[in-house]
């Protein structure tokens, strides 16, 4: 088996960014796109070392600025940084493989935006409980006046998660997902789209990913809802969906 390198990535802001590259000497690379204040030791990520392994491709993993053993403080970054992020570990160390983009959460909304940077070299597309345009859907709409004059005189608003724990929520997080909104739009894929999605997730509404699906033209998308499945989907029938989507790219 092919044991990952932990590395640092130092970015043009001087931030290092905490990455594993599995080389199996494959002319395709998955990158895998984490969430939220989410890193690259979750189950979704483990399983994609052992997938990646068994299929002999090659897997980056990495870990956005802010998160996980990156540098930096969370709160002083946004979307648009690790979109940055993204784009610069992608062309440093991917040179010519073609690329299957799997985003989980906000990971699928950078990964959609990431299709304009490498398009010619994108074999496939996975989103895994998509999150697209959810700094304006799912917090910004939702909050009162008083919570947004707050936001807006850089005040940080802790965002309750399903988990028992906070999102710190910054002016300039909702301003950069505002800069970066998908759904309004249509994007052009010349590759294969899978789209999973859990009905019983609770923080990302099953039909953001019909939203998605609504986004992305493509010849050949496919949705698969999973009837019991929850935000994380992370179960080993849910990972046995993960691989049956990736299959039908790779």
């Amino acid at each position: 088996m092919n044991n990952p390198k932990q590395n640092f990535f130092l970015t043009k802001n001087n931030q290092k960014i905490h990455y594993k590259f599995i080389n199996n000497k494959s002319l395709t690379t998955i990158v895998f796109l984490h969430g939220l204040m989410s890193n690259i030791q979750s189950k979704k990520a483990k399983h994609l070392e052992k997938f990646v392994n068994k299929n002999k491709i090659n897997l980056l993993l990495f870990e956005y600025s802010g998160h996980g053993k990156s540098s930096g403080k969370f709160t002083d970054f946004s979307i648009k940084d690790w979109i940055n992020d993204s784009r610069s570990i992608i062309k440093k160390l991917i040179k010519k493989n073609k690329i299957v983009l799997v985003g989980s959460s906000m990971g699928a909304w950078i990964g959609v935006i990431l299709i304009k940077y490498f398009y010619k070299r994108i074999k496939g597309y996975v989103g895994i409980a998509s999150a697209p345009d959810f700094t304006e859907e799912l917090i910004w709409k939702k909050l009162n006046i008083f919570e947004k004059n707050n936001i807006k005189k850089n005040k940080i608003y802790k965002l309750r998660s399903n988990h028992n724990n906070f999102y710190p929520i910054t002016k300039k997080f909702i301003v950069d997902g505002k800069k970066n909104l998908i759904l309004n739009k249509k994007i052009k894929c010349n590759f294969p789209v899978e789209l999973l999605h859990g009905i019983n997730d609770s923080s990302v509404p099953w039909f953001y990913s019909l939203k998605l699906l609504k986004t992305l033209i493509s010849k050949k998308i496919n949705l698969t809802i999973i009837n019991d499945g929850d935000h994380s989907l992370s179960r080993t029938q849910d990972l046995k969906k993960l691989d049956l989507a990736i299959k039908n790219i790779i």
